[in-house]
């Protein structure tokens, strides 16, 4: 592939030892708005990360050269964040997954997420609105581990108030756009 799709920059190509560069913060500011193409490519990419830019440029009717900038700039523009692999967390060993449910000292995001982006298992995290204050995805290898989380690691941080555990039993990732 070339330039930055994939996360691989022209000077990785050149040196493939160099460090993977981060997109740009995002400034707060709304990025250019999407058209139907930019849409499409995005649907393309979320289905599979991996794809040429020749394949991209033929389902979504463009030009490679099109498409690659394209994908350049939704890069650029902290649309796209990065390029990853969806797991099947069960066959890869982590068969304990939950959402919890986290309340906090006031005024005490950053610190706590700073905390909690820590432990293993994290998948995501974020800061919302109504009876609790965060709420994270977590991925153990069994109920044991999780419980050590939750009791012992999440029980530590003295920002957190509360926690509430929701057992997972069955997830299906969806596609955006279908």
């Amino acid at each position: 592939m070339l330039g930055r799709l994939g996360g691989v920059t022209n000077e990785q190509t050149a040196n493939p030892s160099a460090e993977p560069s981060e997109p740009a913060e995002p400034s707060g500011q709304p990025g250019r708005p999407l058209d139907s193409i930019d849409r499409a490519i995005l649907r393309l990419l979320q289905e599979d990360g991996r794809a040429s830019i020749r394949s991209v440029a033929d389902r979504v009717h463009v030009s490679r050269a099109n498409a690659y900038a394209r994908i350049n700039r939704l890069i650029d523009d902290g649309v796209i964040r990065g390029f990853t692999a969806r797991v099947d967390h069960e066959r890869a060993g982590q068969g304990a997954s939950a959402y919890i449910t986290l309340k906090i000292v006031q005024n005490s995001w950053r610190t706590v997420r700073d905390k909690l982006t820590d432990l293993p298992g994290v998948a995501h995290i974020a800061l919302v609105s109504g009876d609790f204050d965060v709420l994270m995805l977590v991925h153990t290898p069994d109920n044991r581990s999780l419980r050590e989380l939750v009791l012992t690691r999440l029980q530590a941080i003295p920002e957190v108030l509360s926690s509430r555990t929701l057992l997972v039993f069955e997830e299906t990732d969806r596609v955006v756009g279908d």
